[in-house]
């Protein structure tokens, strides 16, 4: 066991630094080459940090474990969500950006509700996984028009996103070194992730699904939590929040699409997954509008609720998967109080908010 414990651990370390060492390489070759810091920063960064997960689901859907590949990505959107933005508004209150809010939430919604139709029948097929892929190219598209039009403004905002040209890496050839290394430490820290996780959900008698969806989605989730978390300490306004958002949405439409296509008959989904956790994943991502556009920032005690939604999701997870006794009773407080109280808080924050608004036009 101990063993195992050690080749997490650095399973953990080497998808952290596979991440860096991709998002720096790919990075300072994309500005070299002129392309915008507002382009990298949407897309490179935003992929370079979702990386680790695309490598331990890809792993694991080639392996057979589907449940691990399908559980690290529902499990990391939530955990995004709830547990990133919420220790990093509780470290500063974060502002949203109108477009977040106009553009990149819905657009999370959207692909999270497509992903829920798609699996309807219990699996996601190759066809859909390369529809899913499809959507990923026309969004990078999308994005790279929307830059050319975007203000000086927010090409700043953004420029703090990327790398800076200079450096020791600023040769072509470190920097394609730098990929090469990155991709080899992806490869080789999900292999540990995952054959060690899979061994301790063996060894305490907990599925492989759970096990995605908390250990490894944490695991896989920290370049998420050490980029939002930066921005934060920096005061980088949107970048944070902008990144959570943008690797939710690569999360499904890459991480799944490439992990369905390697499958050999695609991914199967788990009745847990479709009966629960995905709509956790639609529900959170749902209610990310009400809370963006109340004020337009995420304060400290807004984090501090997504913080407690992520362990009450966790906790309900593990009693779950242990069958204990106060599952009924703590499953009965969240549906009768809980839940009721927040739809009702989220409601009234809308509405609250389009009473501020309307007088002033």
């Amino acid at each position: 066991m101990l063993t195992h414990a050690l080749f997490f651990v650095l399973g953990l370390g080497a998808l952290v630094a596979g991440a860096e060492a991709l998002v720096r390489g790919a990075s300072k070759i994309a500005l070299s080459l002129g392309i915008s810091p507002l382009v990298v920063g949407l897309t490179i960064v935003a992929m370079g940090t979702s990386s680790p997960e695309v490598a331990v689901s890809v792993g694991a859907a080639m392996n057979g474990n589907t449940d691990i590949a399908v559980g690290n990505v529902v499990g990391s959107n939530v955990f995004n969500v709830l547990f990133i933005l919420g220790i990093s508004a509780v470290i500063t209150p974060l502002v949203v950006h109108s477009q977040i809010i106009r553009q990149e939430v819905p657009i999370m919604i959207g692909t999270s509700l497509i992903l829920a139709v798609m699996t309807l029948d219990g699996k996601l097929g190759r066809w859909e996984s390369g529809l899913l892929l499809a959507l990923l190219v026309a969004y990078i598209v999308f994005l790279v028009r929307q830059s050319r039009a975007e203000t000086a403004e927010i090409r700043d905002e953004f420029a703090g996103a990327a790398p800076h040209t200079g450096g020791w890496d600023r040769h072509w050839a470190v920097q394609v070194l730098l990929i090469m290394v990155g991709l080899a430490l992806l490869v080789l820290g999900s292999k540990w992730l995952v054959d060690s996780a899979v061994a301790f959900a063996r060894a305490f008698g907990v599925s492989d699904l759970i096990i995605g969806l908390t250990i490894i989605a944490a695991g896989t989730s920290m370049p998420e939590v050490a980029t939002s978390i930066m921005a934060a300490v920096r005061g980088e306004r949107d970048i944070a929040v902008g990144n959570v958002i943008g690797s939710n949405t690569f999360n499904i439409l890459g991480c799944l699409g490439i992990s369905g296509l390697v499958s050999r008959d695609g991914l199967g989904m788990a009745p847990a997954v479709l009966n629960f956790d995905i709509w956790v994943m639609i529900a959170v991502a749902v209610a990310c509008l009400p809370v963006f556009i109340y004020g337009r920032r995420i304060g400290r005690r807004r984090g501090l609720l997504f913080l407690a939604y992520y362990v009450a999701y966790v906790v309900y997870l593990i009693l779950g998967a242990r069958q204990h006794d106060a599952l009924d009773a703590f499953s009965a407080v969240m549906l009768s109080f809980v839940l009721p109280i927040t739809v009702v808080t989220l409601v009234a924050m809308v509405i609250r908010e389009q009473g501020t608004r309307e007088p002033g036009g």
